[in-house]
């Protein structure tokens, strides 16, 4: 898989001259350095990512609903919480939609509730924060909106949401030989990036695809994210009390390492097209893996995160509303060709094949608030269509 020349010139230059000065490094590195390199990053330097100019869609760019749904399960999670603040943490914030969703809703529906918000953006792009500051600005006003880094981050009793965070966390590329397990490490040769198949770069590789019973194929791929691991265990380590609501793609595990997905699910994004060549358009494009669920709700159980809900997001996001909201919605508009158009385009957060609901997982997990039984578990049975 070699890689082509519509590379960001100076991340090119960075690349090949640590390659020079250490040899092949894992693929971890490389998609570490291609996404977060603090001056040409893919997720740091300015560039539109999100929405019909940029590369990709997500779920809080397709429509407000989105998060309208999810402020109602944020006032129920205020209100099992109690106390006189209600502090929301949100990492990986984009450019701040699901934030500035979240904050209308609640700015609109629940004053009492706005008034004692904090929302905390936990961002680590200037370019990202200039927008979240600019689409915010009311809110910021208010008095409503912070920016912390994760690391200040420490002793939070609230939420801590994050929608398409994970699945950009870098990845240790492996794959299956007659030999045993190799990582995939990136070299430089003959004017471009190659892939060279060596010796893992660390046990905890194995150890991790050991604990989950998983052995690969002779000839499959897998990515292994340690670092969502290591996330996890940060999480549990500074939520005191509350809820983690993780909404991302990806399975659960069994899932995930199915022997039918030989090539993995690495894929890349560069202006709404996709690719799973990862070398090319470095600095350029997005790059992605699809979320082991299983190993999330594994690190967070031990300490003290149990999973409260666990689902596809057409299912999450049914039980908070969506069909009596989507009704509503249709029901206020007078033009049948804008109606139909609105229900096109809130299908896309819910349809299993075409658009995110099936894929999408949503996590719940919860601290020291025992087992209380969330909106979005409510039962489709128990669905009540409004009078329209």
């Amino acid at each position: 898989m070699p890689s082509q020349t519509n590379n960001k010139p100076e991340l090119e230059e960075f690349l090949r001259h640590r390659i020079a000065a250490r040899g092949a490094m894992p693929f971890v590195e490389f998609m570490e350095h291609c996404l977060y390199h603090p001056q040409w990053g893919y997720y740091v330097a300015p560039r539109q990512r999100i929405g019909k100019q940029g590369d990709f869609f997500t779920s809080s760019s397709v429509h407000f609903v989105f998060g309208r749904l999810l402020f109602r399960q944020l006032q129920q999670m205020a209100e099992l919480l109690g106390g006189e603040d209600f502090t929301l943490v949100e990492q990986g914030a984009g450019e701040g939609h699901l934030a500035l969703d979240i904050l209308d809703a609640a700015a609109a529906e629940d004053s009492e509730l706005y008034q004692r918000l904090h929302y905390v953006l936990s961002e680590v792009g200037a370019d990202s924060r200039r927008r979240q500051e600019q689409l915010l600005e009311r809110h910021l006003q208010a008095g409503r909106v912070r920016w912390a880094a994760f690391d200040e981050i420490d002793s939070l009793e609230g939420v801590f949401l994050s929608n398409e965070l994970v699945d950009a966390f870098p990845v240790h590329l492996v794959e299956q030989t007659g030999e045993g397990l190799r990582e995939i490490h990136v070299a430089w040769r003959d004017g471009s990036f190659h892939e060279e198949l060596l010796p893992l770069s660390t046990p905890q590789i194995e150890n991790y695809l050991t604990a989950l019973g998983i052995r690969l194929p002779v000839g499959n791929r897998a990515e292994v994210n340690l670092a969502a691991v290591r996330w996890m265990e940060e999480l549990a380590g500074k939520l005191r009390r509350g809820f983690v609501m993780t909404i991302d793609y990806g399975y659960p595990a069994a899932e995930l390492y199915s022997p039918l997905r030989r090539n993995g699910t690495l894929m890349c994004y560069h202006r709404h097209q996709s690719s799973e060549n990862p070398l090319e358009n470095v600095g350029y494009q997005d790059i992605t893996s699809h979320v082991d669920f299983t190993t999330l709700q594994r690190c967070g159980e031990p300490l003290g995160l149990l999973p409260l809900f666990f689902g596809p997001q057409y299912r999450f996001l049914m039980g908070l509303g969506f069909v009596e909201m989507l009704m509503e919605l249709e029901a206020r508009e007078t033009d049948p060709n804008r109606a139909r158009n609105l229900r096109l385009t809130l299908k896309n957060l819910i349809m299993p094949e075409t658009g995110m609901g099936e894929t999408f997982k949503a996590l719940v997990q919860g601290k020291g608030v025992g087992a209380p039984e969330l909106l979005c578990r409510r039962a489709i049975s128990d669905i009540r269509l409004p009078m329209v």
